[in-house]
Order: C-alpha cells, then sequence, then structure tokens
C-alpha cells in the first residue's frame, strides 16, 4: 500500500513538486430528449497555475473505447462556438454545451488537460455518460388522429342533431306564423271581396235619333176652300209632311213628293 501511494504521488505531482493537479468531468450521467442540448463541466484543480501553458480538449469515446476529439479551447480563449459545441472558459472551471442533439450523441465523454509547462504531458479525467432519448410527441392539430368515415365522435353527433333540432322549430315557427297571418287575411276582408267578382256589363248608352221629314212648298196645289173666302190667284199653300215611322232620305222623298203631285192633279180644282 505504502508502493501504491508513492507511485501515486509521483505521477501526481512533478520533478520539481512545482504543482500537484488532477481533473475532473460531471455529471456522470445525463439524460437529455433529443432536440435539446447537454451541458457538461470540466473542472481543473492546481495549487499553481501562474505561468502555466494548457488548453483542454474533450473526446468521445466511440467503439472499442477508441477516442475521438470532439472540441478544445486553451486557456488564453474565453469561448469557442462550432455548429455543435459551445465551449466557455471560466478557469479553472470550463463548460462544454453540446447543441441541437440526436440519438446519436449518446455515449462516453471525458476531458483531457494538456500541459505545455516542460513536456507534454496529458491528464484524462472520468468518463461520463449522455444519454439521448426520443424526442416527445406534440400534438398539433395536423397530428390529431384521424375519424374514421362514418363514425364521428359523439359530441360531434349531438351538435348535428342539436342544430337539426334547432332548424326545424323554427320551420314550424315560419309555417305557423304565415298560417296565422293568411287566416286573419281571409277573416278581415269583406264579403265583396271573398265572392267572386262578377262581370261587369257596359253601361248601355241610350242614342237619340231625329226623323227629318221634308217641307214641301208646293205651288198651284190647295185644300178645297169655300168660294167666297178664296183670294186672288197669288195665294201660295206650304203643306208641311212629316213621315209617320222612318225618316225620310232623299230618294223616298223626291217618290213620295212624285207620288203626292199625282194625287193632287187627280184632284178637281
Amino acid at each position: 500500500m505504502a508502493l501504491a501511494g508513492v507511485c501515486m504521488a509521483l505521477l501526481c505531482c512533478g520533478p520539481v513538486l512545482a504543482s500537484c493537479r488532477h481533473v475532473t468531468f460531471f455529471p456522470s450521467v445525463l439524460t437529455v430528449p433529443a432536440g435539446g442540448s447537454a451541458t457538461f463541466f470540466c473542472n481543473i484543480s492546481m495549487e499553481n497555475d501562474s505561468g502555466l501553458q494548457y488548453s483542454l480538449n474533450w473526446y468521445k469515446e466511440t467503439h472499442y473505447s477508441q477516442a475521438q476529439k470532439i472540441a478544445g479551447i486553451s486557456r488564453n480563449n474565453r469561448q469557442t462556438k462550432t455548429e455543435k459545441y459551445l465551449l466557455t472558459n471560466h478557469a479553472p472551471s470550463f463548460k462544454i454545451e453540446i447543441l441541437n442533439l440526436h440519438q446519436n450523441d449518446s455515449g462516453s465523454y471525458y476531458c483531457g488537460l494538456i500541459d505545455f509547462s516542460e513536456s507534454v504531458k496529458v491528464l484524462e479525467s472520468n468518463r461520463c455518460q449522455l444519454v439521448v432519448t426520443a424526442a416527445p410527441e406534440k400534438l398539433n392539430a395536423t397530428d390529431e388522429p384521424e375519424m374514421e368515415e362514418g363514425n364521428p365522435p359523439d359530441h360531434i353527433k349531438a351538435v348535428l342533431l342539436g342544430i337539426l333540432l334547432l332548424a326545424g322549430m323554427v320551420v314550424l315557427l315560419i309555417f305557423g306564423y304565415l298560417t296565422v297571418t293568411y287566416r286573419k287575411g281571409e277573416v278581415q276582408k269583406p264579403p265583396s271581396e271573398n265572392t267572386p267578382a262578377k262581370e261587369e256589363k257596359p253601361p248601355v248608352v241610350s242614342v237619340s235619333t231625329v226623323d227629318y221629314g221634308v217641307l214641301e212648298f208646293q205651288r198651284g196645289q190647295h185644300s178645297p176652300v169655300h168660294p167666297e173666302a178664296r183670294l186672288a190667284d197669288q195665294t201660295e199653300y206650304a203643306t208641311i209632311v212629316f213621315p209617320e215611322e222612318k225618316p225620310v232620305t232623299p230618294e223616298r222623298g223626291k217618290r213620295h213628293q212624285d207620288e203626292r203631285i199625282r194625287q193632287l192633279q187627280s184632284q178637281p180644282c
């Protein structure tokens, strides 16, 4: 046991015992879902680091425990960023962030201190495990489970049934209102409007007719008078003849006049 302690002291301390240091990497196990980021810390413990030149590297163990360098930062740099890693120098503490995790990022990680003081030395830290789980499923509007055709949920059926009932009630109310309004209009109509209108005959306009007679002035024709009352031969008589039934047209008047003249001529004077 004493020999083992001496060996550890020799490994830890330099030949001139200028300083004694070790590197710690934590957390030991980190579980993060895919798409997120993982943060690890690497602490350097030493008695005196003044004038010490070093850098810090991070490694990932691949198959068969082979180490692969993934990032590194020197003592004089405050921050280094790549597409996948963000390194920050808070000496003696260093932080590494692994961004945009994928499931293939799972594995064993550790950090290594590279000392350039006298001869190049590599001091490795303990190993830590990173476990990247599957990303949680997000329920978006497009990710909702599809409904089977012809089998909608019960609440949709209830809503449709309510809409149908409401529409039926509205139709019945409108029909009842129209019926009542029509009946009121029939009752308020006067009897003349309820009975069919009779065809009105056009008014009879009386036409007055005028029957024109023939005023005949005849010379030499007179009714017999007493010889004593007879005047001179220059006396003229006028006879007004009115037709009994039909109006006298010019032709009938002429014919009637001819007959009258023959009658007068046949009478003795």
